[in-house]
């Protein structure tokens, strides 16, 4: 293990990841709560069982995620996911299934960084939480791909123009877009993950974009990465 990604994995195990989980199914946030309580670094501060209280939890513990669930009474989880991100209280996670494309493209838009689905492992979301609450990388590159595809294929804004970044930044955009992390990128293209870092920040401050989830579509409306 290089010192980059040693320092990188400490500092991210140092820093604390406060959780609320929106979900009206109480069994998922039983089992959530049951195994986070387990793992350093993640701390579950509230719960909520549909989209307005997740809105209420999050305004008033400013946790840094939320992980949303999508289908739930009252406000649904992608209204709650507008809210919360126009807000600025905290990053949102959807929970959600494979099937639902529709949802996914719509909590996109309603600003949520990232997502996760209902059917894997407890283990594989408690992964999938820390590595979208760092900002590093996007989860299930090729279920990524297919739904962001789709995605920008719809009506959408123009994309900002790259004419302010260098080739390099136009490189890592592209691998961005192909969903690789900080350290897959380091090694793609042979920098450090610091070097890698430095340039997703600047591509985010250039084009405008709020977060990994946004590049990844600016990627695609571009043409820097395409559909496989």
């Amino acid at each position: 293990m290089t010192a980059d990604r040693a320092a990188d994995q400490a500092a991210d195990q140092a820093a604390e990841v406060r959780l609320v989980l929106a979900d009206d199914q109480p069994l998922i946030r039983t089992g959530l709560r049951t195994l986070i309580a387990d793992q350093p670094g993640l701390t579950v501060v509230g719960e909520a069982g549909d989209g307005a209280e997740a809105v209420r939890l999050a305004a008033g513990l400013r946790p840094d995620l939320v992980v949303m669930d999508i289908r739930m009474p009252g406000m649904d989880g992608i209204a709650a996911t507008r809210r919360i991100v126009a807000a600025g209280t905290a990053k949102v996670l959807v929970l959600t299934t494979f099937d639902d494309d529709e949802y996914v493209h719509a909590a996109l838009r309603a600003g949520a960084s990232g997502f996760l689905v209902k059917d894997m492992a407890l283990e594989d979301i408690l992964g999938a939480v820390r590595v979208v609450a760092a900002g590093d990388a996007l989860l299930a590159p090729a279920v990524t791909r297919r739904l962001i595809a789709e995605f920008v294929s719809r009506s959408a804004p123009a994309p900002p123009p790259l004419d302010g970044i260098t080739g390099r930044e136009r490189e890592v955009l592209a691998l961005v877009g192909r969903g690789l992390s900080n350290h897959e990128i380091a090694a793609e293209l042979t920098i450090s993950v610091a070097t890698a870092k430095a340039h997703v920040a600047r591509l985010l401050t250039k084009l405008g974009a709020r977060d990994r989830v946004q590049l990844v579509i600016i990627a695609y409306d571009t043409g820097l990465a395409t559909p496989r």
